[in-house]
């Protein structure tokens, strides 16, 4: 296993440079967020890292599948509400942050044209939360919690969570997490939705998530992308949108090597390779 460096800013307020460990295995790329003493809450640094290294690997065509997860026993608490403390103190609403950071971080969560796979270990509150459901697969543990916070601090929902949530877990349901704000263990997350995966074990997340990760990135990366556009074309769309979507995807696919490759292994009775292009 490599590490990479993400593009990083200059330090903000004297924030370490390292809050986002990048790490590469074959054509996985692990994003951990890494601040475990504060919960793996987001300050500038975190988000900023966060939100270039994603910009990164989305055209970065050696990583076909992304992991997110956090390090020592929580996904993301959520926003750093310290730091957001001292920025209304300075007289900032800091809400800027919104269109700044997290709306941009769940735009490339949700339309990477690769596989994505949050590993949900222990307490995934707030923007945590938010930025986990964007992921096309969550993976759990019996710590497992999410924890729609927003309300709690007199807060709307904000990084996707009015998009995602309702289409997860269906609308009534949706406001019950947004308005009540009280957590799900992981059980109930696991039945309803919120989790696709539920592991015995929470030591057995991440790997869990990187081996489902290795295996669909050795799958068909084009085709992966485009069903993704189809699905988020066809769950807001007419049956028109949905068909014309399908049309375009399918011409797309039609015309790359893994397709050929597919239709030469099956007439030879063979296992397709696949190589992302």
């Amino acid at each position: 296993m490599t590490a990479i460096r993400p593009p990083h800013p200059p330090p903000v307020n004297g924030l370490k440079a390292d809050s986002l460990l990048v790490d590469r295995t074959d054509a996985v790329a692990t994003l951990t967020l890494n601040r475990p003493d504060a919960m793996n809450s987001f300050t500038v640094d975190l988000k900023e890292a966060l939100r270039d290294t994603l910009a990164q690997l989305e055209s970065d065509r050696s990583v076909r599948a992304i992991v997110l997860a956090g390090a020592g026993g929580a996904f993301s608490a959520g926003q750093d509400l310290r730091e957001h403390a001292t920025l209304l103190e300075s007289g900032s609403t800091d809400l800027n942050t919104v269109q700044v950071h997290y709306n941009p971080i769940a735009q490339r969560l949700a339309s990477m044209p690769k596989p994505v796979i949050a590993a949900v270990r222990g307490m995934a509150a707030g923007a945590g939360a938010s930025l986990s459901l964007l992921a096309d697969f969550r993976i759990g543990g019996p710590s497992t919690k999410f924890l729609m916070a927003f309300a709690n601090v007199a807060l709307a929902g904000d990084s996707g969570i009015s998009w995602s949530l309702p289409r997860i877990v269906g609308h009534a349901k949706a406001v019950e997490l947004l308005l009540l704000a009280q957590p799900v263990k992981a059980e109930e997350a696991y039945r309803i939705g919120l989790l696709t995966r539920l592991q015995e074990d929470d030591e057995q997340v991440l790997p869990a998530a990187q081996e489902l990760a290795s295996r669909l990135a050795a799958g068909p990366t084009v085709a992966y992308g485009a069903i993704k556009r189809e699905l988020s074309i066809g769950d807001a769309g007419t049956l028109s949108d949905a068909l014309a979507a399908e049309a375009q995807a399918q011409s797309i696919c039609g015309g790359t090597e893994d397709h050929k490759a597919a239709v030469s292994a099956f007439l030879n009775k063979q296992k397709p390779v696949f190589n992302g292009r």
